[in-house]
């Protein structure tokens, strides 16, 4: 029995930091790069195993260098790879152009587009993680976990929310920007997802759990790279749940990840045992029920 499985793309990301953003036709150069593996659940997968989690995934890579390193690495973790297919087409990649706050990011879907969800596969977790999906398959996700008892949470990103399935999500996660284009305004009653948590600009959530509303205080960090904070609040969120503790406290968990990663290059860059995340709270002076 698997603790959580993550359902997404599997990427390799390429971030330019950049002291401003380039002009039509023109070239600039940027003052960093990182090179390294990501994908939104891959990240979200990567801080949980790293934690001791039983973990697996469910995604595509193709037959490649990029390919073989996922597998390479995600098992040097302990995840389990039996759900990742490897195929003849090439791994998706993604390019990000940081500047600040600001970022632009351009994807190659590449392997990632031929994945497929994996029921019987699935039945082996507690919990389902999906991000960076297609709502077809949001849909057959959140429908297999409901017959089968299974808590599903589903960070939504781009992807639109499947309405008919809506009111099944255990745990529905966006960010500030993606609820207001959706839903028209921040009011978390818009949404009938069981419980709701909404990243916000600037840091902190808004959360909705059990029909009570609460905004949980963001931490204070100077960003180098945003890329992969996402990821790490819900690595955090999922945590705390598997733990037992309330959805309130799981998301002040997500907010020190966030934190932590928000001030390193790279999505996967900050990821570090249990431990370390337990002493950074205790500098911090953040309570949680450990």
């Amino acid at each position: 029995m698997l603790d959580v499985i993550g359902v997404g793309n599997l990427n390799y990301d390429i971030i330019f930091l950049l002291d401003r953003f380039p002009e039509f036709h023109e070239k600039v150069v940027a003052r960093d790069a990182h090179f390294g593996l990501g994908g939104a659940a891959g990240n979200t997968i990567s801080w949980l195993a790293t934690f001791g989690l039983r973990t697996g995934f469910i995604g595509v890579v193709g037959d490649d260098e990029i390919g073989r390193a996922h597998l390479s690495y995600f098992k040097s973790l302990g995840v389990d790879t039996r759900g990742i297919d490897v195929v003849g087409v090439p791994s998706g990649v993604a390019v990000a152009m940081v500047h600040g706050d600001d970022k632009r990011i351009v994807k190659h879907l590449g392997a990632n587009s031929l994945r497929r969800f994996k029921s019987e596969y699935a039945r082996e977790a507690r919990f389902l993680h999906l991000s960076s999906n297609p709502p077809e398959l949001i849909e057959e996700a959140v429908r297999f976990a409901n017959a089968e008892g299974i808590m599903v949470s589903v960070d939504i990103g781009e992807a639109t929310v499947p309405r008919d399935v809506e009111g099944m999500i255990d745990y529905l996660l966006m960010n500030e920007d993606e609820y207001r284009r959706k839903y028209g305004s921040l009011d978390p009653s818009l949404s009938n997802a069981r419980n709701l948590i909404i990243t916000l600009n600037g840091g902190g959530a808004l959360v909705r759990a059990d029909g009570e509303v609460r905004e949980i205080r963001g931490l204070s960090a100077e960003v180098v790279d945003s890329t992969g904070a996402g990821d790490s609040f819900d690595a955090g969120v999922i945590y705390g749940l598997l733990k037992g503790w309330s959805l309130f406290d799981s998301a002040k968990l997500g907010m020190l990840l966030a934190y932590l990663t928000v001030q390193k290059v790279g999505a996967r860059s900050a990821v570090v045992p249990i431990d370390n995340v337990r002493e950074e709270a205790e500098k911090l002076g953040l309570e949680l029920p450990w």
